[in-house]
């Protein structure tokens, strides 16, 4: 029995929706499909309606030279309205529901305006959903309605429904304005449903606006063992690091070759679900956040961290899978970084509130006045409380240790 199972059991209330969620629900779902939220330039021949895995896809910086992700780990979403919410304060329980989460993805969506995105598995909780279709569907409404653009990995409870774990990521692929992709055409063999890379282009005008500059990369990280020797979760298998090995040696390549030759290789940001084992590394003296969980990651070590380690392009790796942990710590020149649990449907703590999780990539200043490349990576989360209270604000990576940059990780996000 995994550790949601076994809270469901402790915990099974049956709530009705407070008709001040549903209007403020549907107040959001309306301003959301009229005012435009942010603006962000993708490739005309990869944006459409719909998504495939065959689609050559890619992102840009905006002109302030920032690229923002969104992520949301663990929204449990199961029935909509009908769904009871779990480990609230008495005074919650009676007006929550999915709605809740939906609530909470909206907000976040009007306040951050991001460029991406990024669900990071269990976007659904497969035992509770009546049919997988509809439950995704009413999922990523808010960023489907937002028209930005999304992507997704697999956690371990999206096919426990009425799909399988492959006919998932075959739905997710086909929904408005996802960037997700089923897998690499370029694999002839990889294992699970979901990995593949994106990439982020500089500024339109500037002279990285053909060149990625930031790399993103999406593993699907598995959801139980299938060796009967070994028990626990999945994991990263050999066949998806190789696909990662070569695709951050051929985004390497392309970021030193003409014109405007870098050195070294663009950083890259890795999204999967289930921890890795790493993460049991820290300590309260050693990272940002709170662990308040233990680490739920496999069994065994497939070894994907050294793998990312020795590609050199890594900056940072963020995960969900353990609800109330949200640290990050820094580990051989990588952080580890956990978003948060997200969803009202999926365990928590009492008074301890829902999270999402931002990361913002900002651009360099060139000598003439215009954009160059990524000069730094911060993250903050923010608290789905009346305020939506921001929290933990940290450098993540930069390319010179000033003190400027140093005084921002001592302080608190401010905006």
């Amino acid at each position: 029995m995994n550790k949601e199972e076994s809270h469901k059991m402790m915990k099974k209330p049956f709530l009705s929706v407070s008709s001040s969620v549903v209007a403020l629900v549907l107040v959001l779902y309306l301003y959301l499909c009229f005012v435009p939220i942010c603006v962000f330039a993708v490739s005309a021949d990869s944006y459409s309606s719909s998504s495939s895995s065959t689609a050559k896809q890619h992102l840009q910086f905006g002109e302030n030279g920032e690229f923002k992700i969104l992520q949301v780990a663990d929204m449990h979403y199961a029935d909509g309205k009908t769904t009871p919410c779990v480990d609230l304060l008495p005074t919650q329980f009676a007006s929550c529901s999915d709605l809740n989460t939906t609530a909470f993805v909206h907000r976040m969506i009007l306040a951050e305006k991001p460029h991406l995105i990024v669900f990071t598995g269990d976007n659904i909780f497969g035992f509770d959903a009546t049919d997988a279709v509809t439950s995704l569907n009413a999922a990523f409404a808010p960023a489907v309605s937002s028209n930005i653009p999304w992507a997704a990995v697999l956690g371990n409870h999206d096919q426990e429904s009425t799909l399988s774990r492959e006919g998932v990521m075959k739905h997710i692929v086909g929904i408005k304005n996802t960037f997700s992709q089923f897998n690499p055409d370029n694999a002839h063999f990889i294992d699970g449903f979901g990995n593949y890379n994106l990439e982020v282009r500089g500024v339109e005008g500037s002279s990285f606006h053909n060149k990625s500059i930031l790399n993103l990369y999406f593993l699907d990280s598995g959801d139980y063992s299938t060796v009967p020797s070994i028990p626990g979760y999945g994991w990263i298998k050999p066949s998806q690091q190789l696909w990662f090995q070569r695709t951050s040696a051929k985004l390497r390549r392309a970021y030193m070759s003409k014109p405007d030759t870098e050195k070294g290789s663009a950083p890259g940001l890795v999204y999967f679900h289930i921890p890795l084992p790493e993460f049991a590394s820290f300590d309260s003296s050693n990272f940002t956040g709170v662990k308040q969980e233990g680490i739920s990651s496999a069994s065994v070590n497939s070894g994907f961290f050294t793998t990312m380690v020795e590609a050199g392009d890594v900056k940072a790796v963020f995960t969900g899978h353990d609800h109330v942990n949200d640290f990050c710590g820094e580990l051989t020149g990588i952080k580890l970084c956990y978003a948060g649990g997200f969803g009202y449907h999926a365990y928590g703590k009492a008074g301890w509130a829902r999270r999402a999780r931002v990361v913002v990539a900002t651009l360099e200043k060139t000598e003439k006045g215009g954009w160059g490349t990524v000069k730094s990576i911060k993250t903050w989360k923010r608290l789905d409380d009346q305020r939506l209270t921001a929290i933990d604000g940290q450098v993540l990576w930069s390319k010179s240790s000033s003190c400027k940059l140093l005084l921002y990780e001592s302080n608190l996000v401010t905006f």
